[in-house]
């Protein structure tokens, strides 16, 4: 969390690396049975736990990279130590651990490059949200972050009492969240009938509500590109069959927290493809592997 961070993903990505190859016993999971952290954090935020997390005495502090495809988590369980004392509580350790989850779930590593403002925000502002969700206070989730930050700004790193305004942004959403929803009453829990489906013309399906489905881009895969897919304005992606004139809803566009992705592909099976502001489409090891362009 500090300047010499400045490499911090080069360096991780290598280590990475080596600890796959080598499988260094201080490469261990670090949900030491007292509690399963990684879990806790993507439970609230409702995603599957696909990360590994390393601890190993190579790194000065955490990092989150990616190696081979896998989304990794290494921390220095000594640092963690350190700063679950400094802050006197464990919820400091565990909000570091959140902040960088939150670099991978904001895109930030499919990206090259160090640490930068606006990347760290994010991931504290994450942190503010998730440690909230599984019951820090604002004071126990800005506690790592009130130990190891530096007092003034850096090329790569805001100052104190801006990060711990990010974190406060994110614990205050999502208190809101939790406090709107304890003064409604429970939605149904009865699941959906589900009834045989028909498909249509992409062009020209009609809602059931006033509004008709018209499409607002193009999708092009690289590894496909003469298969058609296009962006409709309920934000879903279908799959034109041009020989039986026939759309098919394979996947939807939502948007995320990340300035330069900010929109996130989601297909049937959960898995993630990356949209950057220009329609660049990358995947989770940073590959591009296709374009949104207008339809025309």
């Amino acid at each position: 969390m500090n300047h010499s961070r400045f490499f911090r993903r080069f360096a991780g990505l290598v280590l990475a690396g080596w600890l796959v190859i080598t499988g260094s016993a201080e490469a261990q999971s670090a949900s030491t049975g007292q509690r399963d952290v990684l879990r806790e954090i993507t439970d609230v935020v409702g995603l599957k736990p696909r990360f590994q997390l390393r601890a190993t005495s190579e790194v000065q502090n955490a990092a989150a990279v990616v190696y081979g495809g896998q989304r990794y988590l290494l921390y220095n369980p000594r640092f963690v130590a350190a700063v679950n004392r400094a802050g006197r509580t464990d919820w400091a350790g565990i909000s570091i651990l959140a902040h960088e989850m939150g670099h991978h779930l904001n895109g930030h590593t499919l990206r090259a490059g160090g640490s930068n403002p606006a990347d760290e925000l994010e991931a504290d502002e994450f942190s503010g949200f998730v440690l909230r969700k599984m019951g820090a206070s604002m004071a126990e989730a800005q506690a790592g972050m009130a130990v190891v930050s530096d007092d003034e700004a850096s090329p790569t790193h805001p100052g104190r009492s801006t990060r711990l305004t990010a974190i406060s942004d994110g614990w205050l959403r999502a208190n809101q969240q939790i406090v709107a929803t304890s003064r409604t009453a429970a939605p149904s829990a009865t699941p959906a009938v589900l009834a045989n489906r028909t498909t249509a013309p992409v062009r020209t399906v009609a809602a059931t509500s006033a509004a008709p489905v018209s499409v607002l881009g193009k999708i092009t895969f690289r590894d496909n590109p003469h298969e058609d897919y296009y962006l409709t304005n309920r934000l879903s992606v279908v799959r034109f069959d041009a020989g039986a004139q026939t759309a098919q809803v394979v996947g939807r566009l939502t948007r995320s927290e990340s300035v330069n992705y900010p929109y996130v592909l989601v297909d049937g099976r959960q898995r993630r493809l990356y949209v950057s502001r220009t329609g660049s489409i990358f995947d989770t090891n940073g590959r591009q592997v296709a374009s949104l362009s207008d339809p025309s």
